[in-house]
């Protein structure tokens, strides 16, 4: 076979799938090489799943000319015929993100920042014009080109492929979802639930993603479906710097929000998520101009503060190799409300705003301590407001797990100046409500 659809020129294979073939082919009279899907043709005669893949291949041929952005593949013909079936798609020669997802080979923080900032703008105009993808994972996001060593800091451009899963909702067509459609381990609890979709069961995916480029794992590890999905709907899982201790707190709580199993706790639009991934883009450039600090400034740092004043030199030793030094900018969201968490932070400069449904409870400085509470109780460890950033600040992430795994006096350090912290503020709240 020379040539696909008596027009495209094969150059040669790329690859094999479940259901088709893809080739690199010329256009001659586009002028131009593109990806030609070729359907193995007994895939749409099954009598099992014959149905589905056909509906499948015609949601995906009903795109051709219509998703036209720079960061997701772009449609350009579409034959479903008796004797052959195939998608015409443009060239994207880069790869998947797929090997960017192992532990031994993960992208710099800042560049996965990049990547699923410019995935969310892909997304928020599909779902402008009506389309939830339904399958979004790294297989599906592809380079633009492969990446170059010797120019780290080089823009990554990205392409989001393979819409045959997405679901249409327009003024010219509603298509209802079709169960069995996606891959267990990105879907959101609605999705694995069966239930109604809309744009954040892709914010969802998008979120787990995310956590897999940041820890180079899955969020839930499971050795079967069922048991994935379990996990999906009830259990929360540890925060990407678990297995990465670089990533800073603010993506921590991106991430966690995102991932959140009820709809009105996660991000309710691409615009959200898009801002806290530009915040955190800031944080990092922000830091990346801040030298190192030095261990024995972060000693003298922790040393000054009242908190430890009853901490010996080697237990703020201890602290200053399992704490995290962070420059944040002003409109970090730190942690939301109702949202469970296991770290607390420290302010050492600048200020930090407490709010509970848009009510300023109070702006805490120099010194103070933030979250112990959902540390503390186990028990309930969700947050009981939100915590954003006033100004420009630099605080000591103390994750919860860190903590549990201290020696036992630093440990009992801890829990005493916490209770010293908690009597202090039942007794401003005393005075506040005994008034003047």
């Amino acid at each position: 076979m020379d040539k696909i659809g008596g027009k495209y020129e094969i150059i040669r294979k790329l690859g094999d799938g479940a259901t088709s073939t893809v080739y690199l082919a010329y256009d001659p009279f586009a002028e131009r090489e593109v990806a030609v899907k070729l359907i193995f043709p007994e895939i749409l005669t099954d009598h099992k799943r014959g149905k589905l893949f056909r509906h499948l291949l015609l949601n995906e041929a009903s795109l051709a000319g219509k998703l036209v952005h720079p960061h997701i593949v772009q449609i350009f013909d579409a034959v479903v015929g008796e004797d052959e079936s195939y998608i015409v798609m443009e060239y994207v020669p880069g790869g998947t993100l797929e090997r960017f997802c192992k532990p031994d080979h993960l992208l710099p923080i800042e560049r996965v920042v990049e990547i699923v900032f410019k995935c969310t703008r892909a997304l928020e105009y599909a779902n402008r014009l009506g389309i939830t993808h339904r399958d979004i994972k790294p297989a599906n996001i592809l380079l633009a080109k492969a990446l170059d060593a010797n120019r780290p800091d080089a823009d990554i451009e990205i392409k989001i492929s393979d819409f045959g899963a997405c679901m249409q909702t327009s003024a010219e067509q509603t298509q209802t979802q079709v169960v069995g459609i996606g891959s267990p381990a990105y879907m959101s609890p609605q999705q694995v639930r069966e239930q109604a979709l809309n744009h954040q069961t892709d914010i969802y995916a998008l979120g787990v993603v995310m956590y897999q480029l940041l820890s180079g794992r899955l969020p839930f590890q499971a050795s079967s479906n069922f048991g994935m999905i379990y996990q999906i709907c009830n259990i929360e899982p540890p925060p990407p710097s678990t297995f990465r201790n670089e990533i800073p707190v603010a993506l921590d709580t991106l991430v966690a929000r995102a991932m959140q199993k009820e709809l009105a706790d996660r991000y309710a639009s691409w615009a959200e998520f898009a801002h806290d991934l530009a915040q955190a883009f800031r944080n990092r450039q922000l830091a990346t101009r801040q030298q190192e600090t030095p261990d024995s400034e972060k000693f003298e740092s922790l040393r000054a503060l009242n908190f430890f004043e009853d901490f010996s030199d080697v237990e703020i030793w201890e602290i200053v190799r399992f704490a995290r030094w962070e420059e944040i900018a002003a409109g970090t969201r730190l942690m939301k409300d109702g949202e469970p968490g296991d770290h607390f932070c420290f302010v050492l400069d600048g200020e930090i705003r407490i709010s509970k449904q848009d009510h300023v409870l109070g702006v805490l400085g120099r010194g103070e301590v933030i979250g112990e509470i959902a540390v503390i109780d186990r028990r309930h460890p969700h947050r009981g407001a939100d915590v954003v950033a006033q100004t420009n600040a630099r605080i000591v992430v103390i994750p919860g797990q860190s903590l549990r795994h201290a020696s036992d006096t630093t440990r009992m350090h801890f829990y005493k100046s916490f209770l010293l912290v908690l009597a202090q503020r039942l007794s401003h709240t005393n005075l506040l409500l005994v008034g003047p």
